[in-house]
C-alpha cells in the first residue's frame, strides 16, 4: 500500500507491503531509515532546519523541523524495534530552490542540521542524494528496505 509522507510529516511501518512516499523534495530534506534485521522502517519530511525560530509550531509539530524531526523518527523506529547498529540511513534533498541569491540556504541548513543529529546519536549515513537544484520523490520499499529517489523522469536506487 502506497502512503504519503506530506511535508513537515512522518510515518513508520513494520507492513513489508506499504511503501512509503514522500513528494516534492527541494531544500527539505527526507531521511529513510530501516532495520532490515526486524523489518521496521521509517519516512520523514522536514521542511525548516532549527525549531527555535517558532516553538509553538515546533510544539505542534515536531517534524516540521529538521532537528525535533529527525530526533522524532529516531525514536519512533527505536520504539518498534529498530536497534541503531542495523540502521540503514538515506538521505535526499537540500536543494537550492527559490533562492538563487543563495540568501537563505534552507536546503544547505537543513542538510547540516540532519547531520549533526544523526552524528549526535552515532548514526552513520549509509548513501545520499542532496544539494543541487533538482526537486526530488523519496520512495521506501518496506518489503526490502530499498530507498529510491525518482527525479526528471528517471528513478534510481540511493
Amino acid at each position: 500500500m502506497l502512503v504519503t509522507v506530506d511535508i513537515s510529516d512522518m510515518k513508520v511501518s513494520k507492513r513489508s507491503d506499504d511503501i512509503l512516499v514522500t513528494y516534492s523534495l527541494g531544500s527539505c530534506v527526507a531521511l529513510s531509515l530501516y532495520d532490515p534485521v526486524v523489518g521496521v522502517g521509517g519516512l520523514i519530511h522536514c521542511m525548516l532546519p532549527l525549531s527555535k525560530i517558532d516553538p509553538v509550531k515546533a510544539r505542534a509539530n515536531p517534524y516540521m523541523f529538521t532537528d525535533t524531526g529527525v530526533q522524532a523518527l529516531l525514536q519512533a523506529v527505536f520504539d518498534m524495534g529498530a536497534k541503531r547498529e542495523n540502521l540503514v540511513t538515506k538521505v535526499a534533498g537540500g536543494a537550492r530552490l527559490l533562492d538563487s541569491n543563495n540568501l537563505f540556504r534552507i536546503g544547505e541548513r537543513n542538510y547540516t542540521v540532519l547531520r549533526k543529529v544523526l552524528w549526535k546519536n552515532n548514526i552513520l549515513i549509509t548513501s545520499e542524494d542532496v544539494r543541487g537544484t533538482i526537486a526530488r520523490t523519496v520512495y521506501l520499499y518496506m518489503d526490502t528496505g530499498k530507498t529510491t529517489i525518482k527525479s526528471g523522469g528517471k528513478e534510481v536506487e540511493l
